[in-house]
């Protein structure tokens, strides 16, 4: 049996929740859990924000843990082996993406928290191929938010082949914003923030090399036509054709924040200089793998608030509230 916190409809409260796993399948592996984060998107999917949650619902998609038993077919994980694993718990492993090595893009997946338990929970279950070994030495109950956070921002650097030369802008410097930094700060970059009056020198303290108050009209009309890519992190709407506007020529505006509200973007700012707009969640395993040898090497890690498992109701109106500096970690 596994003991969860689960939603039982949209919005509630999380309450204690029992539920039989089944016979492990013959390539699943089980986790004892050890830690996990709290991210936006488990409130989104508590919520039903995106209209995809089934209830009774077990968040929880930045697990820490240690593995205590494998399939049949699973060869590549032992018991006692501490993994991770994040957004995904399955890929098809027979499609395009899957083959070409961009299984976060395969059509066929399975969300750790879509129609599937999560780690809200002492165990939870997933398909081999979508947990991820976690190196020797590291800091087990930062690790977490990097699972989800930390990928979600160092994809677009290694998708677009960001230099160390590029001057790179991070808008909003919360849970991912601030991870942002860490890693662009060590991949080289000339790294500016733009955040609050509050957080100006927050974001110089964890990597940035410039700190522009975004509600300052004065400071961002000042701003030269100068970055490669500005990374948005926030899911709220923004005048986007400012910050178009502060990019060089066949700069980009790269979206990782999920925004529910339309882009207001006038075509001229992207034709006159050959800008671009993209978008990305997660990564692939490799990039995942990646992120973590790279963090590790970089000391970069995330500024958590820890909570025990039985305050997760706290935890998560700490998170509602905006009042998080900067991830919530569960731990056992």
């Amino acid at each position: 049996m596994i003991n969860a916190y689960a939603a039982m409809s949209a919005g509630e409260a999380l309450k204690p929740y029992t539920f039989d796993p089944g016979k492990l399948g013959e390539n699943e592996v089980e986790i004892t859990v050890k830690y996990c984060g709290i991210c936006h998107s488990d409130i989104s999917m508590i919520d039903n924000d995106w209209g995809m949650s089934s209830y009774p619902l077990v968040a929880g998609h930045e697990v820490v843990g240690v593995i205590n038993a494998v399939g049949s077919e699973v060869t590549q994980f032992s018991v006692g082996q501490s993994v991770g694993l994040g957004w995904y718990a399955d890929y098809c492993e027979s499609c395009e993406q899957c083959h070409n090595g961009d299984e976060n893009l395969c059509s066929n997946l399975t969300g750790t928290i879509v129609s599937h338990h999560g780690g809200f929970a002492d165990k939870v279950r997933a398909n081999a191929n979508s947990v991820i070994a976690l190196p020797e030495s590291m800091d087990l109950e930062s690790v977490g938010p990097l699972l989800c956070g930390g990928v979600t921002v160092f994809n677009p650097l290694v998708q677009f082949g960001i230099k160390p030369t590029d001057k790179v802008a991070v808008i909003g410097i919360g849970g991912l914003g601030h991870i942002a930094l860490q890693f662009l700060n060590a991949w080289g970059c000339e790294v500016t923030a733009f955040t609050s009056e509050t957080k100006l020198q927050e974001a110089l303290d964890m990597g940035a090399h410039f700190s522009v108050d975004s509600r300052d009209e004065t400071a961002m009309s000042l701003l030269p036509r100068k970055f490669d890519m500005i990374l948005s992190t926030v899911n709220v709407k923004l005048d986007w054709n400012l910050y178009l506007s502060k990019l060089k020529p066949k700069g980009r505006l790269h979206f990782v924040g999920a925004t529910l509200e339309p882009l207001d973007l006038k075509v001229f700012n992207l034709t006159e200089a050959q800008r671009s707009v993209s978008g990305s969640d997660t990564g692939s395993m490799q990039t995942s793998s990646m992120m973590l040898e790279f963090a590790q090497r970089h000391g970069v890690k995330p500024v958590i608030e820890r909570y025990p498992f039985e305050k997760i109701n706290e935890a998560i109106e700490k998170l509602r509230e905006g009042d998080v500096r900067y991830r919530i970690v569960l731990e056992y």
